[in-house]
């Protein structure tokens, strides 16, 4: 753990979250209070450069010479999800900000077929998620060549697939099992 905590590269992967959420801040703040649109764009297309930032902070790294742990782990999961997720968070805080500061209508709130529609699309993107992730830790095994060294990586393989299968049952198959029970009860 204390590998984990005196990293640098666990410094990095919090530096790329906070600037993440500093850039679609400042980029939204930028649209909605000083009402620049393009200098808005831009703030808000720098959000995927903090993604390459990490990406290049770890490959050096491990260029470097540095024993695979569980923070290069992290990092590939986080930019897999970061990639995956990213887009739409930039667009559920963008909704946010319009209603908030803007007069925008609120965030739509889903029910029935159409929040389980969304569910399993979040589902799918978790899915490719992981698929980004495994993809970037198999390149890493195979970049460092060593299966002596490069064991905590191989442990995130598993923790991906549990997460795709606890995303399944929380995410649409309760979704979807609730939509259909409150159909049944509503039933004359």
């Amino acid at each position: 753990m204390d590998e984990f905590l005196n990293s640098p590269l666990t410094a990095a992967i919090v530096a790329c979250e906070i600037g993440f959420w500093v850039f679609i801040a400042a980029g939204l703040l930028t649209r909605y209070a000083l009402r620049k649109q393009k200098a808005s764009t831009v703030l808000l297309a720098l959000v995927p450069v903090v993604d390459l930032v990490l990406l290049v902070i770890t490959v050096i790294d491990l260029m470097n010479g540095a024993k695979p742990n569980v923070t290069h782990g992290l990092a590939a999961v986080y930019l897999g999800f970061s990639v995956v997720f990213g887009p739409s968070m930039v667009e559920w805080a963008d909704v946010w900000f319009a209603h908030r500061f803007a007069g925008g209508p609120p965030p739509e709130k889903l029910s029935g077929r159409a929040k389980v529609r969304k569910e399993w699309r979040e589902w799918g993107k978790c899915v490719l998620a992981c698929a980004i992730s495994t993809g970037l830790l198999l390149l890493a095994i195979l970049f460092v060549g060593d299966s002596g060294r490069t064991e905590p990586l191989w442990g995130w393989l598993s923790l991906l697939a549990k997460v795709v299968g606890i995303w399944f049952l929380v995410g649409p198959l309760w979704h979807q099992l609730g939509s259909r029970s409150r159909k049944e009860r509503t039933r004359p």
